[in-house]
């Protein structure tokens, strides 16, 4: 049986008098796609947010890979082996797209503080570090382009590629098909489950179509609270995430 990598006790985030995250206990076992669905303005990206040490709780803990993180600066949490993609661009236009996740690869592998100790014999380890990670993602032939004149699809995936270069064991996916037209679409999928053989995910997605094909375990909030957990099959067909979210319709 597979156990938590991730997991979140009673966290709570309030904004005044609104409760943005209420209470949520959210488990994200090793080796899974985990999506987390629900309306706009639910609490996933908060939820995201206090993960990764953006936002303080309210209450609430913590946890990844046995150790309690809650509220640990962001520069460390992507050294414990956590990587977030987010929802806005991160990349350089006017770099290649292999610069891109050479510069995150070096910047992010070595604390601040320690990066003149780098010697230049390390670069060939990086290099060829970045040359799997842009494999992976498939865009190794799109090396040496520069990452604005990717298309939109090409440049998602290598947003992607920018957050494998820390090396990371939970990847964070905020809306990675989001703008992607329908055969970009069916890419990024692609690309999540395949690296879902390598690492656990945690995504949120609007699409359902996409959710139900790639997803191990779905959780869905409403209003800040998670409502339902399960697999794909059990969340189609619970009637309280029908009336939230699904409209009825499933």
């Amino acid at each position: 049986m597979s156990r938590a990598l991730l997991q979140t006790e009673k966290l709570t985030k309030q904004f005044g008098g609104l409760a943005a995250v209420d209470g949520v206990d959210l488990g994200v076992e090793t080796g899974t796609i985990h999506s987390l669905i629900g309306p706009n303005a639910a609490g996933k990206t908060t939820l995201f947010n206090l993960i990764t040490g953006e936002l303080p709780p309210t209450a609430g803990r913590v946890r990844f890979n046995d150790q309690e993180i809650t509220g640990l600066p962001t520069h460390r949490i992507p050294h414990l082996g956590i990587g977030r993609c987010f929802q806005r661009s991160n990349i350089f236009p006017m770099l290649s797209a292999f610069e891109n996740v050479w510069v995150a690869a070096y910047s992010r592998s070595t604390p601040g503080a320690l990066r003149f100790l780098r010697r230049r014999q390390d670069f060939p380890e990086i290099s060829a570090r970045v040359a799997e990670t842009l494999a992976q993602v498939g865009l190794l032939e799109k090396g040496q382009q520069k990452a604005g004149q990717l298309s939109h699809g090409q440049q998602r995936a290598l947003e992607v590629a920018i957050t494998l270069a820390i090396s990371p064991t939970l990847l964070l996916l905020d809306e990675p098909t989001q703008g992607l037209s329908p055969e970009a679409t069916q890419q990024m999928m692609g690309l999540i489950q395949g690296l879902g053989d390598r690492y656990t995910i945690l995504l949120i997605e609007h699409k359902m179509h996409v959710v139900f094909a790639i997803s191990d375990r779905i959780s869905v909030m409403h209003f800040g609270k998670l409502i339902a957990e399960g697999r794909p099959v059990e969340i189609q067909r619970n009637e309280l995430v029908q009336r939230a979210y699904l409209g009825g319709r499933r």
